[in-house]
């Protein structure tokens, strides 16, 4: 899942990404206002969180703007500012929660999951494909009802095919959406992941369920 957090400290912007990364989330950085608007608004995005004192533009700005052309994606308001006017002013504004400066990380990582289970323009909790089950809240996969031990990149991989089933994902969305990067024609990451991932996802069942299309890349679909 894809997140976005706008945050011009780079210390507490990095500690977020990392922190959000070991729980299997990938994680984009905006330092700026008008920046994290433009990405929020564009990127398909799951969940921003969002800082409200920022260089160029505010967060109530940002979030203003994103609610008034239409967009529902959740939005955690990370922040020093403690007023309860200020809690008020966030959650009158859309965002879906709000959490103060200085923070546990277990309590934050536990809103972030309260959030995209609740929130309004959230996908499926559980994915499901033949005997497969994808929970994008827990992060786990189980196949035959049989846990599947994954890292959290390959759970991410899964993930998106299950959200696509049936889709034909080229190399380049994959690389994109799991690993947030631009990718490399040269580069054979996603095929060493996908290969590996096979190996618990199909080779243990009889049923086959990652497909791959020669010379455009790979879908998720039971095709028995």
């Amino acid at each position: 899942m894809k997140l976005l957090i706008v945050e011009d400290d780079t210390r507490t912007a990095e500690y977020l990404r990392k922190g959000l990364r070991e729980a299997g989330f990938t994680v984009a950085i905006a330092s700026r206002g008008d920046d994290g608007l433009h990405l929020a608004a564009t990127g398909g995005y799951e969940l921003v969180v969002l800082d409200v004192m920022l260089p160029g533009r505010d967060g109530w700005s940002v979030l203003t703007e994103l609610r008034a052309t239409g967009r529902q994606t959740p939005v955690l308001f990370l922040t020093a500012a403690d007023a309860v006017t200020d809690r008020v002013r966030g959650l009158e504004l859309g965002a879906d929660d709000y959490l103060v400066k200085p923070f546990a990380f277990s309590e934050f990582l536990a809103r972030v999951r309260s959030v995209l289970r609740r929130g309004a323009a959230r996908q499926k909790d559980v994915l499901r494909v033949a005997d497969l089950e994808v929970d994008t809240v827990r992060l786990v996969a189980s196949r035959a009802g049989c846990k599947l031990d994954l890292t959290p990149k390959e759970f991410g991989l899964i993930a998106l095919l299950a959200r696509r089933a049936g889709d034909v994902l080229s190399r380049t969305v994959i690389a994109e959406q799991v690993w947030d990067m631009n990718f490399d024609s040269d580069s054979n990451v996603v095929d060493v992941h996908v290969r590996r991932l096979r190996a618990k996802v199909d080779d243990p069942f009889p049923t086959k369920l990652i497909h791959t299309v020669r010379g455009v890349g790979y879908a998720l679909e039971d095709r028995g």
